[in-house]
């Protein structure tokens, strides 16, 4: 723990205080993360360096370039702009991506994609005990405790890393640095799963995994897209846009009012225990797209209304990039060790019960990101392999909140038993 703080102190200097990011305005840092997109997709059509490509996904270097900014100095590890992004822009372009949602389609998956989802949360209940008894005597005796707290994080979401961190009693100095932990691992674990994307048709021949379900899904939105397309006109544009925006507003504010409607914060029992305002925005914005699936609306699509959505999606996998700062994983390696000790057992897991059902790919990734970066990093996963599969992320990420807490109670209880408590 001595090492943490001297790290900590010799990172701020001695007066305590952070080197401010290079830029700092916030249309300075919306203007140099569109940049970087678009200097990296132009590339993606470079007769030379566009081999690189076929490669590593562009999605990937989305992610890691403007974390490599951050970890520079150059970029802010946080900033109302990432917020800004992901509370709005997310479920706008969930909104603009469900639009030509194939529910058929969706339905024939099966049940590969829960089973997966079930076996993450799983993993991350046991995992987090055998990382601890592994790291326990480089550890402080209460790091238990934030690591309860991380466990409600790794399965739902920020609601469930706060709501686990009180039932622990944690103090907000090791949630810091849970914090740490869970942005640094969780980011390398989501930049290695948009690498896989890239090669899912290599790895479910060599698995054996039937994807045949995913494929037909992909076919049926392809030709869709076909009969549908045309030059979008000024008034496609204007549509699709005010519908993703004011969509995702619209959802963002209901989804505020049940959570107060039921109790709010105070709320000690009942639906709030399991589903925040963030839950309730992406609940409500998935079965706006769903209804609007079924109407006229869905011939936007071939206006261009997914690649709207997916320009705005990577904006947001640009943002979430931005807030891992590698440089802190030098502040408290130990605390580090037992996260990648703990990622690396929910990865054990993941790919066998995938390789023994037979689970394609795409199932591994969604079910294993609904758990650790739920709604805000699920969809983008899914929506890596083929934009038409990003509603099955935000769906199965919404079921991984209803499991947080509950999970997150039972991995509390297996931690304190191995720390010794009573």
């Amino acid at each position: 723990m001595q090492a943490c703080v001297l790290a900590a102190i010799e990172t701020t200097g001695a007066t305590g205080e952070v080197a401010p990011p290079f830029v700092q305005h916030h249309v300075g840092q919306l203007s140099l993360l569109l940049a970087v997109l678009a200097v990296i997709f132009y590339l993606t059509k470079h007769p030379v360096v566009g081999r690189i490509f076929k490669v590593v996904p562009a999605l990937v270097f989305c992610y890691f370039v403007p974390a490599g900014l951050t970890s520079a100095g150059i970029l802010p590890a946080e900033a109302p702009l990432y917020d800004w992004v992901k509370t709005y822009l997310l479920p706008a372009s969930l909104l603009l991506l469900v639009l030509a949602l194939d529910v058929p389609g969706i339905i024939r998956l099966g049940p590969k994609a829960v089973i997966m989802l079930l076996a993450g949360t799983f993993s991350i209940v046991i995992g987090g005990p055998i990382a601890l008894a592994i790291t326990k005597s480089h550890l402080p005796p209460d790091a238990w405790q934030g690591m309860a707290a991380l466990s409600g994080s790794w399965i739902g979401g920020g609601a469930n890393f706060v709501a686990i961190g009180k039932a622990a009693n944690v103090t907000d100095a090791m949630l810091g640095t849970m914090v740490i932990v869970d942005v640094l691992v969780a980011n390398i674990w989501m930049g290695t799963l948009l690498y896989l994307s890239g090669h899912q048709h290599r790895i479910d021949r060599w698995t054996g995994a039937n994807a045949e379900a995913i494929r037909d899904l992909e076919r049926r939105l392809t030709d869709f897209q076909e009969r549908t397309n045309r030059v979008p006109s000024l008034p496609d544009l204007m549509m699709i846009i005010a519908l993703g925006i004011a969509g995702g507003w619209l959802s963002y504010k209901a989804g505020v009012h049940l959570y107060t409607y039921f109790g709010g914060d105070a709320a000690k029992s009942g639906i709030n225990t399991v589903i925040n305002a963030s839950t309730w925005k992406f609940i409500i914005v998935t079965a706006v797209g769903v209804a609007l699936s079924f109407t006229a609306a869905r011939n936007l699509e071939g206006a261009g209304a997914s690649r709207v959505g997916t320009v705005m999606l990577y904006l947001l996998v640009a943002c979430i990039g931005a807030s891992g700062d590698f440089r802190k994983v030098l502040e408290c390696p130990a605390y580090v060790v037992m996260g990648l000790i703990w990622m690396a057992i929910h990865i054990v897991v993941l790919l066998g019960v995938g390789m023994l059902i037979r689970a394609p790919i795409f199932f591994v990734a969604v079910g294993s990101q609904a758990n650790i970066g739920g709604a805000a990093s699920a969809p983008v996963v899914a929506s890596a392999f083929h934009p038409s599969l990003a509603p099955v992320g935000a769906l199965l990420a919404v079921a991984g909140y209803v499991l947080g807490t509950y999970a997150g109670l039972v991995c509390m209880t297996m931690l304190k038993w191995v720390a010794g408590g009573t």
